[in-house]
């Protein structure tokens, strides 16, 4: 599928349908670009009246060109466009650009003329970008595909533009700021094409060290998450996300046709896969060029070298206001500096090196910082004095910095005076900016983006108990209600539903009668809370149909009584089912979390301050599932109460350990049952001890069809798959081990497991390479993306009771899912059982239930044992290289 892509972004031959030497004309325009450019490949003029366009012979149909086209671009009006793309199929055309506007997105018309032109495209084989779009440039291959004035110049950012008009704005800039691109993509209309493949394209590209994403709008999330947690760790993906007011979302829907969606889910989902998330154009730019020139900061603590006060004081206040720190010079440091500056120098960080600072001055203070074992990354302000030289310093900055593992930024402050310097800094590798902030920012950017790395790949603590959800009582609890026709659960069955997953809920008792719940009260005892149940009333507090504290039956009586004659009187129109009862509990902390299910990214989780002014303290945090413990610690740990959470001074804190599991067990709920469109659990009450819900309030969807839709398929993260892969096998000495994919939390068991196995095994598996196991190397094993990569895990359990990982199997998909490679590493004590044999089979059967239609393998010509493994199934071995075999079998 990347060779499709290829065809468009990297053409050898390219078709202009509907070429022309009209002025107005996209034809025109995109012909003329590509010629200017100087494109080395084939390029073709398509148009029925003419015989010369452009100095080309010009063909009347894609039909009449006897050489293969690799590229089609449609610039005709939007009627003939079906037609054309069906021409393009028949011709064998590799790809296609419809640079054709006038498709109206929200109209039911184009919606069916879209359908009918992906469906001509998926016969064929083709892919497309566009309508309604510029076209792309890709400057390394001087392709100017687009109906823009300029072409970029040649870079390592790839762009990708949801606005045609924003995107030439930052082609302009981008020619005066000596910005260059890997490639420069206006997406349009996507009927095909969109961002996920366009990030997992510029993902692999060797050319590109970073993405750029302006966004107004997401069709397919988990498509788009998948891609960007594939790349964001090793390329930064950079968003400029619109719509983040109500105006700016209107504004995007008018604009693209499609809803740009809650501002607070998108932030949580571009957390969750690593993406940097910025606010402005200049900060798009800023932090891509950072990015792409300078090592990511291990820590927040900036040093600030400047030749004066003021700028130096500005740059501190914005850094401490963004969350970063100065850094501590060390006495050493200090020492030295005293040494080489005048006695009134600033004898802090910032340095201020004064006035009269001479490029020396600022070399030898900058090497110092870069010595300074707490100094994470400098910052150095020059601006234009009687003494100051910006072109000399900039030359010694570039110096040092050639063998910097730090991060250095520069600001050269005005404009005349220092243009020189700046040329200087930007061919040397070092960020340049106007003012001080910007690089502050910048700085802040790239330390979240390291730390949020750090924190989504982390090692994760094993659960703190066994959990087995009751998954079929709840399956019951949801289809009686929708079954009734009720798409809100009364609270007693709320409650009984996050019982089956282990949640902390009390006894309760609904009744139309006010003797059984005296008596209910007696068996559980006094004091008790008394609740209206109705599916008319949300809110119960809001219509008085509360009464907590209830301490004898004399005011059980009378609190049922009043609770009635409320609803009679402010909701008389209310179904009223009973009343319910449950025990009065007293803790310190009153909390609320829950789930809704957004239409873009499925069920969004929240968690916070909870009670009856939740709605005052506004103090939430928002996470996707699938959750494990440190991302519910994260989830925890982002919100305002956290610190009394976690115990602050004399107050005692809550049990944090017991918080996040919950958490974590309430998020298979929502991601077992698509039928719940919201819950809200308010309050959720906490302490030392442990916790307990209070209230809870669940909605269904009515809108699916009873226990019809597929599991997992509304979530915008593909959970873990071990329901549906994991099987008991019995080795060869009659053993049983259990086979099932791996998860992040089997980092100390894979270690174990890489450290008792034998230099030849590791030889064998990596190829003559032994790793170095590290933290950050086995990320990539455990941390996957089970959609486009499955490891399967041989664990058996010891007579202690302890486990041990017996060997793995992987295949990592391509980003298209058609072919998947193969690897595969048994531990030496447990070689001879055949568990290579089980674990590939089994591996090949679950490549098969995904559709992948190939499955590829490098082997040793050493390795005589997989050889013969690989023969006896079937492979074709290619054995034309002497280093390593390549295998392969096709599955389909």
């Amino acid at each position: 599928m990347r060779r499709k892509v290829d065809k468009i972004l990297k053409p050898k031959s390219i078709a202009v349908i509907g070429a022309s030497e009209r002025e107005d004309s996209r034809g025109t325009i995109v012909l003329k670009n590509l010629l200017e450019a100087s494109f080395k490949g084939k390029i073709y003029a398509i148009n029925l009246k003419h015989q010369k366009v452009q100095g080309l012979p010009v063909y009347r149909s894609i039909h009449k060109v006897q050489a293969p086209v690799d590229l089609a671009i449609i610039c005709t009006p939007t009627d003939t466009v079906l037609k054309l793309v069906k021409d393009c199929g028949e011709a064998k055309v590799g790809g296609l650009l419809i640079l054709s506007s006038g498709f109206v997105v929200k109209s039911e018309d184009s919606q069916q003329i879209f359908q009918k032109i992906s469906h001509i495209a998926r016969k064929y084989g083709m892919r497309i970008i566009g309508p309604n779009c510029l076209g792309f440039l890709n400057p390394r291959l001087n392709i100017n595909a687009s109906i823009t004035p300029k072409m970029a110049l040649p870079g390592n950012i790839a762009f990708i533009s949801q606005s045609g008009a924003l995107a030439t704005s930052i082609l302009d800039w981008s020619v005066d700021q000596s910005v260059g691109f890997s490639y420069f993509v206006h997406l349009g209309a996507p009927m095909d094409i969109g961002f996920a493949d366009l990030i997992d394209y510029f993902g692999a590209d060797p050319f590109t060290s970073c993405i750029l994403i302006y966004m107004e709008n997401l069709q397919d999330a988990r498509k788009f998450m998948s891609a960007a947690r594939a790349f964001s760790r090793n390329k930064p993906i950079i968003v400029l996300k619109a719509g983040q007011s109500r105006e700016g979302k209107q504004a995007a829907l008018t604009h693209t046709g499609v809803l740009s969606g809650d501002d607070e889910i998108f932030q949580a989902a571009f957390d969750r896969v690593g993406i940097i998330r910025v606010d402005t154009i200049a900060q798009l730019f800023n932090s891509a060029h950072s990015l792409a020139m300078q090592p990511r900061p291990k820590g927040n603590r900036l040093a600030v070298v400047s030749n004066a006060g003021g700028p130096g004081v500005l740059a501190t206040d914005y850094l401490v206001s963004k969350g970063g720190a100065l850094a501590p010079l060390s006495d050493l440091s200090l020492n030295k500096l005293n040494e080489l500056l005048p006695d009134n120098w600033s004898k802090t960080n910032p340095i201020d090196l004064l006035s009269t600072a001479t490029p020396e001055q600022y070399s030898k203070a900058v090497e110092l910082c870069i010595k300074d074992f707490d100094v994470d990354a400098i910052l150095v302000i020059l601006t234009p004095t009687l003494f100051s030289d910006p072109v000399e310093t900039a030359r010694e900055l570039v110096r040092l910095s050639k063998r910097c593992p730090k991060p250095v930024l520069a600001s050269w402050m005005g404009e005349t005076d220092v243009r020189e310097g700046r040329e200087i800094l930007e061919k040397g590798g070092i960020p340049n900016y106007r003012f001080p902030e910007s690089a502050v920012y910048v700085f802040v950017r790239m330390y979240k983006y390291t730390q949020d790395l750090v924190s989504l790949y982390e090692t994760v603590p094993a659960t703190p108990q066994s959990f087995t959800p009751d998954r079929e009582t709840a399956r019951k609890i949801i289809y009686r209600a929708l079954e009734q026709g009720r798409k809100v659960l009364f609270e007693g069955e709320a409650k009984n539903l996050l019982k089956c997953y282990d949640l902390p809920v009390g006894r309760t008792l609904s009744s139309r009668n006010v003797q059984e719940i005296l008596d209910f009260a007696e068996e559980i005892g006094y004091p008790i809370v008394m609740k209206i149940v109705s599916q008319d009333i949300g809110h119960k507090s809001e219509v008085d149909g509360v009464v907590l504290n209830i301490q004898s039956p004399k005011e059980a009586k009378e609190a049922f009584r009043n609770i009635l004659n409320n609803i009679n009187r402010l909701r008389p129109e209310a179904r009223i089912e009973g009343i319910l009862a449950e025990k009065m509990v007293f803790k310190k902390y009153e909390l609320l979390f829950g789930a809704r299910k957004d239409p873009l990214f499925g069920p969004v989780l929240f968690f916070g301050r909870g009670g009856l002014a939740a709605e005052v303290h506004q103090d939430v945090s928002l996470g996707l599932p699938p959750l494990n413990m440190s991302l519910a610690k994260k989830i925890i740990e982002q919100t305002r109460v956290f610190p009394l959470l976690k115990g602050y001074k004399n107050l005692e804190g809550v049990n944090l350990e017991e918080l996040e599991f919950m958490l974590l067990k309430f998020a298979y709920l929502v991601m077992d049952f698509p039928e719940i469109l919201e819950v809200e659990i308010n309050p959720y009450v906490a302490d030392k001890k442990g916790g307990k819900v209070l209230d809870a309030h669940i909605v269904l969807d009515t809108q699916l069809p009873i226990g019809k839709t597929k599991m997992y398929n509304h979530l915008a993260i593909s959970p873990y798959p071990g329901r549906k892969y994991s099987k008991d096998v019995i080795l060869k000495d009659g053993r049983s081990a259990l086979l099932r994919p791996i998860m992040p939390e089997d980092e100390p068991l894979l270690v174990k497991m890489l450290e008792n196995a034998s230099s030849q095994s590791l030889y064998l598996r990596f190829f003559g390479h032994v790793p170095k196991v590290t933290h950050k190397w086995l990320t990539r094993f455990t941390h996957i993306d089970y959609d486009r990569e499955i490891a399967i895990v041989a664990q058996i359990k010891n007579e202690d009771g302890t486990s041990e990982l017996m060997g793995v199997v992987r295949i990592i998909e391509d980003a298209w899912g058609e072919s998947a490679e193969y690897a595969i590493l048994v531990a030496d004590k447990y070689q001879g059982l055949s568990l290579g044999n089980l674990l590939t089979d089994y591996i090949l059967e679950i490549a098969r239930e995904r559709g992948i239609k190939k499955i590829v393998a490098s082997v040793l010509p050493t390795n005589s044992g997989m050889i013969h493994m690989f023969e006896k199934r079937g492979f074709s071995i290619d054995r034309s290289s002497l280093e390593a075999y390549e295998v392969s079998l096709n599955l389909f």
